[in-house]
């Protein structure tokens, strides 16, 4: 008998995941530098064992915490093609045209950047 269940997340296609757009979150800021590359501030989350750690030695933050991501040229490139209107799949092939890639390049490199922002809680998909 298992006491804890794997948590599985639900199954969807490829065709079902290139057709979500991603929407960039709410609680950040971006500034673009004098280069043209985005930098982008976004608040912070303690994981809970660090928060528990942090209580019991009566640390508690008084300012708000953040992060900054500053991007590179292809970075800021797909980061401006996220307005919420274009899904994955043509933020692919609009990306492919611009750098002179191949599609399946194209597609492991986005959707690589796209679940690595949403990890970090800077974007969702709908």
């Amino acid at each position: 008998m298992r006491l804890f269940k794997k948590k599985v997340a639900p199954e969807i296609s490829r065709t079902q995941a290139l057709q979500y757009k991603p929407v960039k979150s709410g609680d950040i800021t971006e500034m673009r530098l004098e280069s043209g590359e985005v930098l982008i501030e976004y608040p912070m989350t303690l994981r809970p064992l660090a928060a528990a750690v942090a209580k019991r030695l009566g640390v508690t933050p008084t300012t708000r915490q953040t992060k900054k991501l500053q991007l590179d040229v292809l970075g800021t490139t797909v980061w401006d093609l996220l307005d919420g209107r274009r899904s994955v799949s043509q933020i692919i092939e609009i990306f492919a045209q611009t750098h002179r890639l191949e599609n399946r390049e194209a597609e492991v490199s986005v959707t690589r950047f796209i679940r690595e922002l949403g990890r970090r809680g800077l974007l969702g998909l709908q």
